[in-house]
């Protein structure tokens, strides 16, 4: 079974950085599309940042600029650098995976997620 595994969050002041990343293993050598997801306090989740098979990275309009996600190699390790936070970038950072067999578009792999808050 795949499991996901988060960590790198904390608290940080406005224009401030974190790096995040998350590990997966079990993976058995299924490959997989790795994304994050944000669910701000109150809020529903949303995705915010994912990388296709090909290896594109893509963003919500709000990270932007702001946001890098990489991934290695391998394809099990996701990090997402965060430069330049914003008070309301404060949330809890969960890692989804897809199948690439499913077209990256079946999430249905997740972590715990991480607590980001910026001040």
């Amino acid at each position: 079974e795949v499991q996901l595994v988060e960590s790198g969050g904390g608290s940080v002041q406005a224009g401030g950085s974190l790096k995040l990343s998350c590990v997966a293993s079990g993976t058995n050598n299924t490959r997989l599309c790795m994304g994050w997801f944000r669910q701000p306090p109150g809020q529903a989740i949303d995705g915010i940042a994912a990388i296709d098979a090909a290896g594109r990275a893509a963003y919500v309009a709000s990270v932007e600029g702001r946001f890098i996600a990489s991934q290695d190699k391998a394809r099990n390790t996701l990090w997402l650098q965060m430069d330049n936070l914003k008070p309301e970038d404060t949330g809890l950072y969960t890692c989804g995976a897809a199948p690439v067999s499913s077209g990256c578009q079946s999430y249905v792999y997740w972590g715990h997620g991480t607590q980001v808050t910026v001040s």
